[in-house]
């Protein structure tokens, strides 16, 4: 019995328009869905308050059962859900069979959360027991894009539940089951009860609601830097935390001893992985000069052998791009990078919404594609000569997300990254990881540190309540 059944999400009483869902390797029509108004978040938040009281008292085991039995569904409906990543957002069957993996661990990892000890006992001057405890925060509001729909939203709604909250999730309408309502089936059928867990795909509108929303503390935003600026000061407004994961323009910087025959294939992954729109995307390749003329060539040719087509119906590389909007970003940054003088050594072509991997060389500090985030199959390539140089060039961004170093010499890979800014470093590895135990978050413009993974989720999720108890009534002298 399949686990999306469209009769399900189309007789949801949401009462925004309808939008389509579009298959963008075709253009083909997958379903239809409700959007959700900003009266609905309003709805949505006052049912998800109402039932998180009784969930937070829920047996820590009880809600860590539920969270293990989504972790095994995820595995179990991994065809009809794989399919739906690829269809939907474009995903080849490696990226969504990740993004299946990865939410699974999330479950896993978040049921454990469940029982982690709930606080500290604290010395006090008084002759009282004093102590921390943590609490749930009440309800989460998820705001999730749609590059890596599935993983980007269960690192928070996961989490979230598990340490007794309820969520109200608004993801990105263009992948609305798979970054959304697939949550909603598998919750459900892992026992959840009713209203802790609510899926509102919508607009601007929606998103703001859910900001301004008093029944809603915390905020959990992943997406662009302008959009989690807008979200941040909407918060503050508010007095409520926001969690922001935003962009990148994140850099892998290639010393003279690195060994080219590997590094290719670590590059051109860390640039054109599900087509360049991970935040994480090596989008400036630094490179020693001793061998940046090989790079460069190399690199190009890798590009011109990958496969770009439809991922649900061949064996592809790349898939399409999400839509015309984002095709035309990319394309407009590529043009007026080679107009300022960068030299197209691969790529820069598209057929709809197919983008060729393409590699920039000749790059300077106010080329479009190397100064600006692409998201989108771009690499752009530059010399450097000094390991001071390449330094300097990496740290010379607004944003601070991830960061590789190649060299054979991993104590001096070390070394280089501690003079550079950023909320994630891989030594001998590209830009783009993510594991459900490790912290993830960027600093700058990439976020507001590290918010998702491991320990990070307790900061992010519970309230530190201070309790203290006395045997008899404390005098005072009054």
């Amino acid at each position: 019995m399949p686990l999306l059944d469209p009769k399900t999400w189309q007789s949801r009483t949401l009462s925004g328009p309808e939008h389509t869902i579009t298959e963008p390797a075709t253009g083909d029509t997958l379903g239809t869905v409700t959007l959700a108004s900003a009266e609905d978040v309003g709805t949505a938040a006052e049912a998800a308050r109402s039932a998180q009281a009784e969930w937070a008292r829920v047996p820590h085991f009880v809600r860590a059962g539920v969270l293990r039995k989504a972790g095994d569904l995820f595995a179990e409906h991994a065809a009809e859900l794989r399919e739906w990543l690829v269809r939907e957002s474009g995903s080849i069957p490696g990226k969504a069979d990740f993004e299946l993996h990865v939410a699974a661990q999330e479950c896993y990892e978040a049921a454990a959360l469940a029982s982690r000890p709930a606080g500290q006992i604290l010395p006090s001057e008084a002759p009282r027991l004093s102590y921390t405890r943590r609490v749930p925060v009440g309800v989460v509001g998820v705001i999730a894009p749609f590059n890596a729909p599935l993983i980007l939203s269960i690192r928070s709604v996961a989490p979230a539940l598990a340490l007794g909250n309820a969520v109200v999730l608004k993801p990105d309408p263009r992948t609305a089951v798979c970054g959304g309502l697939s949550l909603a089936a598998v919750f459900a059928e892992a026992g959840l009860p009713e209203d802790l867990l609510h899926i509102l795909p919508g607009g601007p509108d929606a998103g703001q609601a859910l900001v301004a929303d008093p029944r809603v503390p915390v905020i959990s935003f992943t997406g662009s830097t302008a959009a989690g600026r807008a979200v941040g000061e909407a918060a503050g407004r508010h007095l409520k935390r926001a969690h922001l994961e935003l962009g990148g323009n994140s850099a892998m910087i290639v010393l003279e001893d690195a060994d080219l025959d590997a590094v290719i294939s670590t590059a051109a992954w860390g640039s054109f992985f599900h087509q360049g729109q991970i935040c994480m995307t090596t989008g400036r390749h630094l490179v020693h000069r001793s061998v940046y003329a090989e790079y460069v060539e190399r690199l190009a040719a890798k590009a011109d052998s990958l496969a770009v087509g439809d991922p649900f119906r061949g064996q592809v590389h790349l898939g399409p791009v999400i839509d015309s909007g984002q095709l035309a970003k990319v394309h407009g940054l590529v043009q007026a990078s080679t107009a300022q003088g960068a030299r197209l050594a691969a790529g820069g072509t598209h057929e709809e919404l197919f983008y060729r991997p393409t590699v920039l060389a000749d790059v300077g500090d106010r080329t479009p594609a190397y100064a600006e985030e692409v998201f989108g199959p771009v690499a752009p390539v530059r010399p450097f000569s000094t390991i001071e140089e390449a330094a300097v060039l990496a740290a010379d961004s607004s944003y601070g997300l991830s960061l590789g170093i190649v060299t054979r010499d991993t104590a001096r890979g070390l070394d280089l990254a501690e003079r550079i800014p950023t909320g994630i470093v891989h030594i001998n590895d590209q830009t783009v990881n993510d594991e459900a135990v490790a912290p993830f978050g960027g600093i700058a413009a990439s976020g507001t540190g590290a918010r998702f993974g491991g320990e990070a989720n307790l900061e992010a999720f519970t309230d530190v309540r201070w309790t203290t108890v006395r045997g008899d009534v404390a005098p005072y002298p009054f």
